[in-house]
């Protein structure tokens, strides 16, 4: 449960309250073509931070601003921005909603305090918006509900509110109703006022008039507002109590009990409208000001101390000591390298020394600067609550703490995804051969899911990322901001290897050559691990069998060994190391022979643990028109997909399932032609599954 800071905890000038009371560090979240950027758009253009209307068909909106985000109509890098509504400083974040670049919204949830979730009034609850909540479930970040395109043919309000229930496990609170739908839509009546919101115009003209309820919708406006009062009741004690005693209970009154039940996670306000018609974002920024919290409304920020692992507490004020977050790194063609960071607490000044403490290094801030997406501000300094881009951080990498290195903390990193599909790439030109490794590099410092590594055996570089467009992307920069063409070789899935039995393994690594030799040994018991949990590393040496400072060495060698599997020389993962024995020498004893000892020790148990490959499940959507359903099954049966739900959308049927990638490639061709067109999917990473016996003796023979 999320803890609601009061002035009676905290201690800071009126004048500090005031600036991080109305602060509100926001993300737009959302299933692909859902409306996220046109949201957004739509709210800068309303808070003045923009003067044109941009649109994403048009390549032309400010927030979507690399070229190929452009060309494709679709958003591929997070873009922050900052704006104004009623004397309240709003950040945002625009996300995509593209599976491939689920990075970007998974970083940024971690760093933002609250979010407002697009859905398509006629697609409702679609596979990555499932991802997204599940995402903000994790950080615990509180939510708005914006139903968006109530304009289009098959729109459902109610249908899409019922969704969020039941397959999001959310609490929805409805605030406000449709006036009309599809063509039809004209507006929403505000459940808490008791107003009918009239739009009229189109484009940047649009305009809009607070009414008195039409006589027609008095009756239904009724209903929900008694309904609203009901769930707001089943959220917060008080407005139970007023409610059983039929008290009266004022707007202002209910806008602050929703605020409250919005931040402890009790509730989801939801909303309508339609953004591409202008529609609806007006109310949508009053209720980010009315119900998103403040970075002063959630829980200091906990993380520890490297020197002691101690527990140690933020809170957002300016006069704690310095720490943030760097949550991304960007490379920019002017000033090298962007570092964007969450400040938590304290304040940063641009051309002062701040510590890395993951790193254990002093680097120097060369300046700092607010972003509009690709345009920068230069501030003097960034104080609690903001969110700031800082030049000169050379060594500094996503999910690094930075803060005063008097009072050194480090807060929780961020987890990626690993890679689930792979290419191998080499250069066409000798001269675009030295630019390859520094462009990767480069690329791979911005994108935590894309992986670059070298195959010793093949000579190949080998590069892994989220999907075919994920790395389409990635070969598509290099040639246009790095100037290095390349050629690359079909995807290739990203199999795992892990194992399914426990055994005890030794490793020893002994080596005499005339003078000081080498000597490590230890014993491990290896057991496989749950489902997603990596490689879990135990010490659980008792009386000093191998001394402490060897003990990280053994731990690096353990990570080092997994990088390459017992079948097939894949990354192995979801394998518990117990380290419970060994020995050592006083004199030839070293880092690099426990390293070693441990690496021997690690393949030892892989190869008597019983290893098997696993392969990516995706998450499968696929919505088809009745009279091709047979066909799709019959295709899906035969990529070896398990077929979990079919279910109707409108006049459409939709097969939900679980996929291995292996057999995914080539399938949107394949079902637009089954279809004739008509059939569309979408697909995303769910976890990773054991390879059939038959299969895996096919790839494990290609390998060796």
């Amino acid at each position: 449960m999320t803890q609601v800071l009061t002035l009676e905890n905290i201690k800071m000038t009126t004048k500090e309250l005031t600036r991080i009371e109305k602060l509100r560090n926001i993300g737009i979240i959302a299933h692909i073509d859902a409306g996220k950027t046109t949201t957004t758009e739509r709210i800068l253009y309303y808070t003045g931070r923009i003067h044109k209307i941009g649109e994403v068909d048009e390549g032309t909106t400010s927030m979507d601003f690399m070229v190929q985000e452009q060309e494709r109509g679709i958003t591929i890098m997070s873009a922050a921005t900052a704006s104004f509504w009623k004397d309240k400083n709003i950040n945002i974040i625009d996300t995509p909603g593209h599976v491939d670049f689920t990075v970007e919204v998974e970083r940024s949830l971690k760093v933002l305090d609250g979010a407002v979730v697009v859905f398509c009034a006629v697609g409702g609850v679609q596979p990555q918006s499932e991802t997204v909540w599940r995402q903000a479930d994790k950080y615990n970040v509180p939510r708005i509900a914006f139903i968006n395109k109530m304009d289009r043919t098959g729109a459902n309000f109610l249908a899409v509110v019922e969704q969020i229930s039941s397959r999001l496990g959310a609490r929805p609170l409805i605030l406000q109703i449709p006036i009309g739908l599809e063509a039809n839509f004209s507006g929403m009546i505000d459940l808490i006022t008791m107003k009918a919101v009239v739009y009229k115009g189109e484009d940047e003209n649009t305009t809009f008039e607070v009414l008195d309820i039409p006589a027609d919708l008095k009756a239904i406006a009724s209903e929900y507002r008694h309904k609203l009062i009901e769930k707001l009741g089943e959220a917060d004690e008080i407005v139970m109590e007023k409610y059983i005693n039929e008290e009266g209970i004022y707007p202002h009154e209910i806008k602050e009990h929703i605020r409250h039940a919005t931040i402890t996670g009790k509730v989801v306000p939801v909303l309508c409208g339609a953004s591409a018609k202008n529609r609806g974002v007006q109310p949508l920024l009053d209720a980010i000001v009315d119900y998103m919290p403040s970075p002063i409304d959630i829980s200091p920020v906990k993380g520890k101390n490297p020197e002691t692992e101690e527990e140690v507490e933020r809170k957002p004020l300016d006069d704690e000591k310095f720490c943030g977050l760097v949550f991304k790194i960007k490379a920019d063609p002017f000033v090298g390298k962007l570092a964007y960071l969450r400040v938590y607490s304290g304040i940063l000044k641009s051309g002062e020394y701040t510590y890395n403490s993951t790193k254990g290094l002093r680097e120097r801030v060369g300046k700092l600067v607010k972003m509009h997406a690709n345009k920068q501000e230069i501030v003097e300094k960034a104080c609690a609550g903001d969110i700031v881009a800082a030049v000169g951080l050379k060594n500094t990498k996503t999910g690094d703490t930075i803060c005063d290195e008097d009072s050194p903390v480090i807060l929780e990193a961020i987890h990626f995804p690993e890679p689930v599909i792979s290419m191998s790439i080499e250069p066409k030109t000798k001269a675009d051969e030295e630019k390859l490794g520094m462009a990767l590099n480069r690329l791979e410092e911005e994108d935590p899911t894309f992986k670059v590594t070298y195959n010793k055996e093949t000579g190949q570089t080998i590069i892994s990322g989220m999907g075919e467009l994920h790395l389409e992307v990635i070969v598509d920069r290099m040639l246009r901001e790095f100037n290095v063409a390349a050629n690359v070789d079909k995807p290739q899935v990203a199999y795992k290897e892990t194992i399914t039995k426990i055994n005890r393994a030794v490793g020893k690594f002994i080596q005499q050559s005339g003078g000081r030799g080498q000597y490590g040994h230890v014993v491990f018991d290896v057991a496989p691990a749950p489902k997603g949990a990596g490689i879990i590393f135990n010490n659980k040496i008792i009386g000093g069998a191998i001394p402490r400072e060897y003990i990280k060495s053994v731990e690096e060698g353990v990570h080092e060994g997994a990088r390459n599997g017992a079948l097939a020389g894949y990354p192995v993962t979801d394998v518990e190391v117990t380290l419970v024995d060994g020995s050592f020498h006083e004199v030839d004893s070293s880092d690099i022979a426990f390293r070693m000892a441990a690496k021997i020790g690690f393949d030892e148990g892989l190869k008597n643990g019983g290893s098997i490959l696993l392969e990516p499940i995706m998450d499968l959507e696929v919505e088809v028109p009745e009279k091709y359903m047979g066909d799709v099954i019959g295709d899906l049966n035969s990529r070896r997909v398990r077929i979990s739900a079919i279910n109707d959308r409108h006049n459409l049927k939709v097969i939900r399932g679980f996929a291995p990638l292996n057999e995914m490639f080539g399938y949107s061709t394949t079902v637009r032609s089954l279809t004739q067109g008509r059939a569309t999917h979408t697909m995303e990473p769910s976890f990773f599954h054991e390879v059939p016996r038959n299969i895996s003796e096919k790839i494990v023979k290609k390998t060796i």
